[in-house]
Parts: structure tokens; sequence; C-alpha cells
């Protein structure tokens, strides 16, 4: 077993938590025909209400309603709570006109929830009242075909109320919402300037708000320069303190190059500070030792401990992959800067990584920190970060921009395994994506998914896809093929 080792400390995530909306219902028409009925759905309601309230959420629950006109009040109740996502749970059949108020109205994307009370019902005793609490699927074609005639994006999930599966599916399109609503409410800094020679890293600044949300802060060295310029000697000590209880310090450090990167780490938890954000993304070349090109070398030691506290950081002006890194901290993947940067036949692994800032906490063992004369391809020289992601499944994910201005996911799920490593100051992993790599690399290519992306733990594409389907994104999914997965308009709501 991989030794733990500790991280930086955390920092709260602002504003993460979404508002769940819930309104449960049935038609009203049964209620006097079956007495018995509406006292069990109700308490079906219940037990969904408390099992959202499992989740890192929270609820918002309107009650039940029995008709369009209660629909019309639920819908100005959830839309008043601001809603990330409104569960609609069909407790029994309810009519389209119940709930495309809601989903017009509401002011978020609805999930249709279709909970049996159990399994299967008991034929032999079931009297029609009985089998009316199973009926939730009932509606659902009708709901779809009203949806799609309405221009509503339509997506349910069906099970019984104790269905494990059916609650994993349900829990995907929750922590998709707190995705979404972290994009939607986001402060992404961009530092400096485009790295030299790379067309694919730019990035159409418009795209984030357009198609993700949020805001981008765009940021100068300077205003690095002048928070580091302002650091005490205590505050360094303090910072070398942290560093050492997380990393392993190999023999190359040198001690002059450690301390400028602490310092340099102090001045970016107060930029960081300042302006509010969540996330960060910089570059800046220099010539000839100058102070700007002193800070950009010095940013690795301080970018990895922000990015282990939730605030993604990376180099090279990558505004695209530091957000396909916040989507996947926010999915508890970690989500570290990555590149390919060989394919071993023999082994039948990718090799990718990254010089330079890395996740610490998905990290397989305590983190090395190593010190290089040279940053290859780069000005400058200090401490580097050298890792490996703790073995076992992992998912690629690439957020690329495409010649007619759209957003593509791009996505890959593999395996880290272990094996023989560089010992160059590099984030390096051997990952099995279960096909020969050759063709997993040229199939990954043909995606355009650009030079960098963000690399996780965990089997990630359920989660991604349900968040694409949310954001309105096309996704593909990349295995030893290419398989195009489109996506459509996204949601008017909210």
């Amino acid at each position: 077993m991989p030794s733990s080792s500790p991280v930086a400390a955390e920092r709260p995530l602002r504003g993460i938590r979404p508002i769940v909306g819930l309104v449960a219902g049935g038609l009203g028409a049964y209620w006097p025909q079956f007495p018995d009925l509406l006292p069990q759905l109700q308490a079906s309601a219940a037990a969904v209400s408390a099992r959202l309230g499992q989740f890192d959420v929270e609820v918002v629950d309107v009650g039940f309603i029995s008709d369009a006109i209660d629909a019309g009040r639920a819908a100005e109740r959830l839309e008043a709570a601001g809603c990330d996502l409104i569960v609609c749970f069909l407790t029994t059949y309810m009519t389209s006109t119940m709930i495309v108020p809601i989903a017009q109205r509401a002011g978020a994307p609805v999930l249709l929830v279709n909970l049996q009370p159990s399994e299967a019902m008991d034929h032999a005793t079931f009297d029609t009242g009985q089998w009316l609490a199973y009926a939730g699927c009932c509606p659902l074609p009708e709901v779809a075909n009203a949806f799609e005639r309405c221009g509503i994006a339509f997506r349910s999930v069906s099970g019984y109320l104790t269905d494990e599966r059916a609650w994993a599916r349900i829990e995907r399109w929750v922590k998709a919402a707190s995705v979404r609503k972290a994009l939607r409410t986001g402060r992404h800094g961009l530092m400096g300037h485009l790295y030299p020679g790379m067309y694919d890293v730019s990035t159409d600044l418009t795209l984030v708000p357009a198609m993700l949300g949020g805001h981008v802060e765009v940021l100068e060295f300077d205003d690095l320069r002048v928070r580091v310029d302002r650091v005490v000697a205590k505050e360094v000590d303090a910072k070398l303190e942290e560093a050492k209880s997380i990393f392993e310090l190999d023999v190359s450090v040198n001690e002059e190059d450690l301390e400028w990167a602490a310092r340099v780490a102090v001045g970016l938890d107060r930029l960081v500070g300042d302006f509010g954000l969540d996330s960060l993304a910089y570059y800046h070349r220099g010539l000839g030792g100058e102070v700007h090109e002193r800070l950009g070398a010095g940013m690795i030691l301080g970018a990895s401990l922000l990015t282990a506290a939730h605030v993604p950081t990376c180099g090279e002006y990558e505004l695209r992959t530091s957000l396909a890194m916040l989507v996947m901290d926010r999915l508890g993947a970690g989500g570290s800067f990555t590149e390919m940067q060989a394919l071993n036949f023999r082994d039948g692994v990718v090799e990718m990584g990254h010089d330079g800032p890395a996740h610490l906490a998905i990290s397989e063992r305590r983190p090395l920190l190593r010190g290089l004369g040279v940053f290859h391809g780069k000005r400058g020289w200090g401490v580097s970060v050298e890792f490996d992601v703790k073995h076992g499944p992992v998912t690629a994910f690439g957020i690329t921009q495409l010649r007619d201005g759209r957003l593509r996911f791009v996505v890959s799920e593999g395996k880290v395994v272990d094996g023989p490593l560089l010992q160059i100051g590099n984030t390096t992993s051997r990952i099995d994506f279960g096909c020969d790599p050759g063709e997993w690399c040229d199939a990954w290519s043909q995606s355009a998914v650009a030079h960098h992306w963000a690399l996780g733990t965990g089997h990630r594409a359920p989660e991604l896809n349900a968040l694409a389907e949310l954001l309105g994104i096309e996704m593909v999914t990349v295995g030893g093929a290419l398989v195009p997965k489109e996506r459509g308009r996204p949601d008017t709501q909210r």
C-alpha cells in the first residue's frame, strides 16, 4: 500500500454547495378514489428528500403537488430559491401539464426521478390503488415528448427507493450541478502572456462566460511581483516548514532556490486571496535572470500547494486546462497538469505528466522536490515537483476549443500501473488505456484535445458526461478508437 503524506491546508470551497430543489407529485384525481394512496406517496417523497439531504447539497423541498395550479406555485418557490438543479419525483402518474411549468419557470435544469416503492409489485395481492404507487414510469414518455416540443432538455433516473444503482445515477447529476455552479460562479486568473509557439494554448476568453459561466481575471506578473516584494522572513519560514512537512527534499534542492519558491508561494497566496480566484493559469518567459523570469521559475511549489488546496494552478498560460483541473478537483478526482511524454510499447502504457505544478492530494507516495538547473524548453531554474498519480483507475480530461468557437470535452479512462519512471523533476505516470499505446495516442490526438489536459483519479466519464449535458457541450470519449458524442444547445434555464 502507498504511504500517505500530508498535503497543503485546504481552503474552504467558496459558494460550491449547490441548491437542489425537490418537488414531488401525483394526479390529484386519485386521492378521493384511493384514500390510502396519498399518504404512501408522501412517505416516499419524504424518504427521497432525506436521501438527497445526505449529499453535500442544500435541499429546498417545496412539497407535494396534485395539479397544474400547484405546479405553478411550486415553480415560483423553486425559482426564488435560486436552484442549481431541480429533482421532480414522479411518485405515480403525473400529467405533462404539471411538469412542463416547473421546467419552464423554475430557472434550473430538471431531473425527473421515478423511484417506485420496491423492486416489483406483489401481483397476487395488489389492487389498483397499490399499483398506482408503482406508476411513476407511466408519464416519462409523455413528458419526454412534451419537453422535446417545448425545447426543454429531458433527463431521468428510474429505479426503486432503495436502489443504490439509481441513487448513484442521481448523485452523478447532483455532482454535475455542483461543478456547473463552480464554473458559473468561478473567478479564473490568467497571468502573464501566451506561451510562444503554441497556437493551441490560446483561448477565446469570451468562451468562458459564454459556455461555462464565470469570469476571467486578466493579471500581470507585476500583480504577483508587488505581493512577493512585501513578503517578510517569518512568512517565508512558515511556508518552508509547510513544504518540508509535505515534500521529500532531494539532495539536488538548492536552499536559496527553495527559499525563493517559498517567498513566491506566499505571494501567490495573497494574489489568490486579493482577487478571489478559484483557478489560475500563468506564463512569463523573462530574460537574463531578471525578476519576472525568476518569478515564473519560482511558481512550481506555490502552484502545487494551491492546487492541492482546491485552487488549480498551472503553467504555460493554459486557461482551459486550469478549468479542466477545476472540474476534476470539484468531482473529487484531483486533476493534475498533464501532457504526453512517451509511449511504452513494451509494457503497453502511455507515459504522461508534466514538469511543474502537480495536484499533491493524488500522489501515490510522498511527493518529491527536485532541484533543476534548467527547466527544459523554458527560461529559469529552481525546484520542481516529482510524483506519480495514485495507482488504479484514472481519467484524462481535456477542454479544447474548436474552429467554430465551441468548446469540447475530451475524456479517456485508464489505469495507472507500477513500473520505472524518470527521475527528472517531472510528474510522470504510466497509464494503461486497455489498447495499443500508439492507437490510443492517435485517437486522443484526433479528438483535437490540444497539448495539455487534467489527469484525475477514478473513472469519471459518467460524471463528466452529465456535466457536458448540463452545459450543452459536446463530449468525445477516447478508447482504442475515437467515439464522438454530439451535444445540443445548452439549457436556457438559469
